[in-house]
């Protein structure tokens, strides 16, 4: 039996119509929910339709074969690009032989009809064996909803096998189920804050309502052996997951109707519109897209806390860790709060009027690493009314403030204070960074995430097992007044909820009144003011060589002490390290710390000399050491590099690059390709010639590689060491070992003007896209001649995009401009490139500055049309 070609035709056009229809009543009326039901019955209608042409006409049937919807479809949950997921039930094996070219040819009608299915087939007694391996399947039955075929069968799934498979193995499903939401959990950093979330799968999302009920039914079941409505979920809290499913449905919705596609990431375009239309906000007044994300966060917020309780509160579903320090969690109780299973109770429910009581519990939260029970928090928020007619103010705040911040767990304390609403009812001066979103495509979170993040950076280093956090660790523990860095971070950005261009003015305006009223004494507060004034100081000092001694100086001078100075190191590196997992490379991480050594020593006096070869330096003594042999021609090489040369250049390193140089007889270019940890390093030894240094990078630019970092010298006797460090986009290198040779080929070629470069930058401009350009980077060129005694600095900041270094490095040369130094940065789409620049030798004059700024801008802007 095939199915008619007319019945296909006019299954397409129900299709085509319905949906459009569907489209046209979401448009008009934006109601996520109808939207799902209309299309679940215009899907459950083919389906039936093509059940009776293509497997049996008789109704129920056949016997011993059901058609099950399973996971959304069987929710009832069809939104506009969702796979459709079908379970075939066979009664036994002998089903599946007689139906199986039936089913083949059922699927292929579907598919054929441009939709998308995702199906199982299992046998009765197959769907009672839980496979730990595929807890997925085990849940999507608890979903399941009868669509055609043998009814008795279905019973004989829904009403006995599913309660008694549930029963039997609550255990394992629950433990499965809550290691998978972990998982995803920590794919996206245990956060709902994300500048542009995935409706679906962050934490906070879609996924995670389906899991709080899941949870809490698989726990009810477990218990009482059936399908009886015994959901752990309380009213209040069912209200308010009821509410987040409404918005949710209602976004996911557009966001399929907008892509055309199940694509569920809210982008910053989608956002805009959503905002614009209202989308999930009933009668709601017109919309700021950041007024918009506040409401899908509040929402978020209340499906995570939700998802959270739950693990937290069955068993079944704790970690392994959880299930190792439970017992001794249990026995921190104290005479006001008690624990019980790792959860913080209250021994008196009415203790909470009294304010005091309430900073204690989150400074006994933060200390111990608890979480608070449901009950605890259903609690705080009765007590918030009252406590917003006065809240706690001045000395006693400060107090218990500082306490808290200074535990191990501040962060989570933090975090909790913030979703409950009790911390911008302390700090007010916090609430216009509430889940606020910046567009920098820097920061993968939102302000007030990424400030309580930056504070957990820094309790965690204790844990960690880096040298460098190491290193940190140490430093952070040397503070005299580690909380007044903790309060700084806090505020360090809350001036990016107000508007004006220059968020750190604003930020110390807000902090200033945070400080009045918190009554913090005048040395403390004129600490936490000077750390918000200065948290970028330190950042933009990374785009000088900061290996250079006036550089060094200049900028040990404006910070004036080194506790100061201890603090603003580990202020950057946790305001770095909290934009997003990859801002904290390893490059940037030394760099913070090469600074603030060299800034220590300045301020101890005992700033970095010059080094020369003939000296007596450390260093230099171990390279002499490894060249025993070659001491003339060791001091012939060295002579004459920049001091940055012998600081980023282990002795190892050196004695390399010395080798190749030496090999100049056999090949006057040598080339050494690395691959280190996080990126690539290709390392040129040659002689000094014109537009080498733009010329090296063009061929990285026709390779298609992205330059992070590099490094440019020359010495006394014009030998040319450059380093540049870059990672390969295409995994050109990572996936063809012979790729290697015919790169390191292809430099030595373009050098000896064997290869033209041109015509590989052509080939290159040509095989690739242009990406979408997200956040537009205003160009600008800022010129220094004061910060070196030698080098004119230029800073160009630019859009970021490929070949964009070669073109600069380029035009530099066409200026003749000799770079002494390159230091490469990106930030999200903005490059940040800083040159140490000669020309004949000397600095840059006025007019050939003036020549050199109006060549690149107008390279820039050629970049900008696609030139």
């Amino acid at each position: 039996m095939t199915a008619t070609s007319s019945l296909i035709g006019e299954l397409r056009s129900c299709i085509a119509e319905e949906s459009a229809r569907i489209a046209r009543d979401f448009a008009s009326a934006g109601d996520g929910a109808a939207a799902v039901a209309q299309r679940t019955r215009l899907i459950e209608d083919i389906l039936k339709r093509l059940w009776r042409e293509l497997v049996s006409a008789e109704e129920p049937g056949p016997r011993g074969f059901t058609l099950v919807a399973t996971g959304g479809f069987g929710r009832a949950w069809l939104f506009p690009y969702s796979d459709i997921d079908l379970l075939f039930l066979y009664a036994d094996r002998s089903g599946e032989q007689t139906y199986k070219e039936s089913i083949r040819r059922f699927s292929q009608e579907l598919w054929d009809l441009k939709l998308k299915l995702s199906p199982a087939s299992r046998t009765l007694s197959e769907c009672d064996r839980f496979d730990p391996n595929n807890t997925e399947f085990t849940i999507s039955l608890l979903d399941c909803r009868y669509l055609a075929g043998d009814r008795q069968l279905f019973a004989r799934l829904h009403d006995k096998l599913i309660p008694k498979l549930v029963t039997r193995e609550s255990k394992p499903l629950l433990q499965g189920l809550a290691e998978m939401t972990r998982a995803r959990h920590g794919k996206f950093g245990q956060t709902v804050f994300h500048l542009e979330p995935n409706l679906k799968e962050t934490p906070g999302g879609l996924r995670d309502y389906n899991v709080a009920c899941w949870l809490a039914q698989i726990s009810a079941m477990g218990k009482l052996g059936d399908w009886s409505d015994a959901s752990s979920l309380r009213a209040p809290v069912r209200k308010q997951l009821d509410a987040a499913l409404e918005f949710l449905m209602a976004a996911r919705c557009f966001l399929h109707f907008r892509y055309g596609r199940d694509d569920n990431s809210l982008s910053w375009e989608a956002q805009d519109e959503a905002a614009a239309r209202g989308i999930g906000v009933a009668d709601a007044a017109e919309l700021t897209a950041a007024d918009w994300m506040r409401i899908y966060f509040g929402h978020a917020r209340a499906v995570q806390r939700t998802v959270t309780q739950l693990l937290e509160e069955i068993p079944e579903a704790w970690s392994l860790l959880r299930r190792q320090v439970q017992g001794w969690k249990s026995r921190t109780s104290s005479p006001d709060f008690s624990v019980v299973d790792g959860l913080i109770f209250l021994q008196q429910s009415s203790s909470l009027q009294d304010s005091e009581m309430l900073l204690r519990l989150f400074h006994f939260m933060a200390h111990h690493g608890l979480r608070l029970s449901a009950t605890t928090e259903h609690r705080i928020a009765q007590a918030l009314p009252a406590l917003a007619v006065a809240p706690p103010r001045g000395a006693e705040l400060w107090l218990y403030l500082q306490e808290t911040l200074l535990q191990p767990h501040a962060a989570e304390a933090l975090r909790a204070m913030h979703s409950l609403r009790l911390l911008t009812l302390l700090l007010p001066e916090l609430k216009p960074i509430d889940s606020l979103v910046v567009r920098d495509f820097y920061h993968r979170f939102t302000v007030d995430e990424h400030s309580i993040l930056a504070i957990e950076c820094l309790h965690k280093l204790n844990q960690s097992q880096s040298e460098w956090d190491e290193r940190y660790a140490e430093l952070l523990g040397e503070l005299e007044d580690p909380e007044l860095l903790y309060l700084a971070l806090l505020l360090h950005d809350t001036g990016k909820g107000m508007p004006g261009g220059n968020h750190v003015e604003t930020s110390l305006e807000i902090a200033g009144r945070c400080l009045d009223r918190l009554d913090v004494e005048s040395g403390e507060r004129a600490t936490v003011l000077y750390l918000i004034g200065s948290h970028l100081e330190m950042s933009a000092q990374l785009r000088r060589d900061i290996f250079n001694p006036e550089t060094v100086a200049a900028f040990a001078e404006k910070i004036g002490t080194p506790e100061r100075l201890k603090m603003l190191c580990l202020l950057t590196y946790a305001d770095i390290k909290a934009v997003n997992p990859e801002a904290l490379t390893p490059w940037k991480a030394e760099n913070i710390w090469q600074l603030y050594i060299g800034a220590a020593n300045y301020l101890n006096r005992s700033a970095d000399q010059r080094v020369h070869g003939d000296l007596g330096d450390e260093k230099l003594a171990r390279l002499r050491s490894l060249a025993p042999l070659t001491g003339l021609k060791f001091k012939d090489f060295v002579e004459g590099f920049p001091q940055r040369y012998l600081l980023v250049h282990s002795a190892e390193e050196v004695m390399r690059h010395m080798a190749m140089a030496e090999e100049f007889g056999h090949d006057p270019v040598r080339v050494d390709l690395r691959r280190g940890r996080h990126w690539y390093e290709l390392t040129l030894v040659t002689k000094d010639r014109p537009s080498l240094f733009a010329t090296l990078t063009g061929v990285l630019a026709a390779w298609g590689m992205n330059i992070v970092k590099a490094n440019a010298f020359s010495n006394q006797a014009g030998i040319v060491v450059d380093t540049l460090f870059f990672t390969d986009r295409f995994r050109t290198l990572e996936l063809n070992m012979s790729e290697w040779q015919r790169f390191t080929h292809s430099v030595t070629g373009v050098l000896a003007g064997s290869v033209d470069l041109d015509r590989m930058l052509g080939d290159r401009q040509r095989s690739e896209k242009h990406a979408r350009v997200k956040v537009v980077v205003e160009s600008r060129i800022d010129f220094d001649s004061e910060c070196s005694s030698s080098s004119t600095l230029l800073q160009v900041i630019a859009q970021d995009r490929p070949r964009l270094l070669h073109r600069i490095s380029s035009c530099l040369s066409q200026q003749r401009c000799n770079i002494e130094i390159a230091l490469i940065d990106t930030e999200g789409q903005m490059a940040i490139d800083t040159f140490y620049l000669t020309s004949e030798g000397r600095k840059l004059t006025a007019e050939l500055q003036h020549a050199v700024e109006k060549n690149l801008l107008k390279e820039l802007k050629g970049l900008e049309l696609g030139g």
